[in-house]
């Protein structure tokens, strides 16, 4: 079958799912492609019910979907089509739906909720996903909000609000399951299953507390299940991972990575227990966290789907003109060695080859080496050692890369001494680049800098300088 065959009928099966409702499993399979990301031709069909104002037909194609899904949905629409889209989310949907939006987008859909149907939408969540919505308010509205609210739930958002950003007290949710250590199982079932409307809408332990109110141990619900009623808690409870309020995400994220935890409880200075953390917060914080590092490793900030022009100019400009200095420094060498290079005209050939392959040397090593800072692999305990291979690394890969380099010079312009120039030079950059790919991370980070934002700076100039000077010096001595 022709490949223009497939996309008449792909369009075929698209006029007539927007011809006709269809069934909810047929609006699904044809919202979301194998891979559940949101079809192209989906898209269209939300933004015409909208047009058209039918508002039973974007009942079904919104119900096709999960609320994750309408939450990227939202992001592919307009801003005028994300307004009139606002008032067919029932206060149940909205909440789980303003979870999953994008910080840029998020911000621009609670400018055009009312308050009242905020303040409903965020009964329905959790205290910790609340929190982060009501912080993304303007100072008005977002009393307005509150204001609305009912007591409990009004204080336990600014109570997770009191606590810094990024950090386990605005990580946490509030809402725990706690028993004292006297309890039996029965009793704790019997407790979850008579206060589940109290209780939070997902949880994995439940806390055994002392007097204090601080937890001595955690026993899983499936470890519940599993005994006897009369057995006590204190006999299946298991050790706990405490998890200080004011400890950084990414400190957390790192406890929850190592010791395999499913949730933590969180803690106040003085040991009681104020909320917990689950797994489904940490992979949001470890994405977050990855691409932050990726973005900061390339001197860039994230670009939303509706981010402005304006705005990434003033978050990328800086780095291009440390880039700029940087750059003009590396080039004074050229300028130093003008005469060399006017003499011998290869050597301006092979300057940005010599160049370019000590930056991917140097991109190498730094990429490595920030990746083990973040996951705590590389510490003053092993930096001795990881340094030292890293020069081997870099040695080994230079007489590979020399030699080869060499040859190609020397079957060029037959000039034995050339190869030979080219080529240590070629050793030295991916020395001295392997040298700043690994220090560079590591110095930043004592001096207290993110190692992911300056590191590429630094690696690029020593690259690009000292690829310059090996080759144009190392020629001027022994060629001309």
């Amino acid at each position: 079958m022709s490949r223009e065959t497939d996309d008449l009928m792909d369009q075929t099966k698209a006029d007539q799912a927007m011809a006709s409702p269809g069934t909810e499993e047929d609006l699904e399979d044809l919202a979301l492609g194998e891979d559940y990301a949101l079809n192209p031709e989906f898209v269209p069909m939300v933004a015409d019910a909208l047009d058209r104002g039918d508002a039973e037909r974007l009942r079904e194609l919104l119900g096709a979907l999960h609320p994750a899904d309408i939450a990227d949905l939202m992001g592919f629409l307009s801003k005028e089509d994300r307004q009139e889209l606002l008032p067919h989310l029932d206060p149940e949907a909205l909440a789980e739906i303003l979870s999953e939006l994008d910080t840029e987008i998020r911000e621009e859909v609670l400018e055009h909720v009312p308050s009242a149907t905020l303040a409903k939408a965020l009964g329905e969540m959790e205290s910790d996903d609340a929190a982060d919505v009501v912080d993304d308010l303007e100072a008005d509205k977002r009393a307005q909000v509150l204001a609305a609210m009912p007591e409990i739930e009004r204080a336990a958002i600014e109570s997770s609000l009191g606590y810094a950003d990024e950090t386990a007290g605005r990580l946490m949710q509030r809402e725990v399951v706690a028993a004292p250590q006297f309890w039996t199982v029965g009793q704790t079932i019997d407790h979850i299953r008579r206060e589940s409307e109290e209780l939070p809408e997902l949880f994995f332990d439940v806390y055994v507390v002392d007097p204090a109110y601080k937890p001595v141990g955690a026993a899983p619900v499936s470890l519940l299940l599993r005994a006897r009623r009369d057995v006590p808690l204190a006999q299946v409870m298991e050790p706990v991972t405490e998890i200080p309020v004011d400890m950084d995400q990414e400190e957390v994220a790192y406890i929850f990575n190592k010791y395999h935890l499913i949730s933590a409880p969180v803690v106040e200075p003085g040991g009681r227990l104020v909320g917990q953390i689950t797994v489904d917060d940490i992979v949001g914080v470890i994405q977050e966290e990855s691409e932050e590092d990726i973005f900061h490793l390339a001197g860039v900030s994230d670009a939303g789907r509706d981010a402005g022009v304006a705005g990434i100019v003033r978050s990328r400009l800086p780095w291009l003109m440390v880039n700029l200095v940087t750059g003009t420094l590396a080039a004074s060498v050229v300028g130093a060695f003008q005469n060399e290079i006017a003499k011998l005209t290869a050597l301006a050939v092979l300057m940005p080859i010599v160049s370019s392959l000590g930056g991917n040397a140097g991109t190498q090593a730094l990429t490595v080496s920030v990746r083990a800072l973040a996951s705590r692999e590389l510490s003053t305990a092993n930096a001795t050692r990881t340094i030292l291979r890293e020069m081997a690394v870099g040695v080994l890969n230079g007489l590979t890369m020399g030699v080869l380099l060499g040859l190609a010079a020397y079957f060029w312009w037959h000039d034995p001494k050339l190869a030979g120039v080219v080529g240590t030079a070629v050793l030295a950059n991916f020395f001295v680049a392997s040298l700043a790919g690994v220090l560079a991370p590591i110095v930043l980070e004592r001096l207290g800098r993110d190692p992911a934002v300056s590191s590429s700076v630094v690696v690029t100039f020593m690259t690009d300088f000292f690829g310059f000077l090996a080759l144009l010096g190392i020629a001027a001595v022994i060629l001309l």
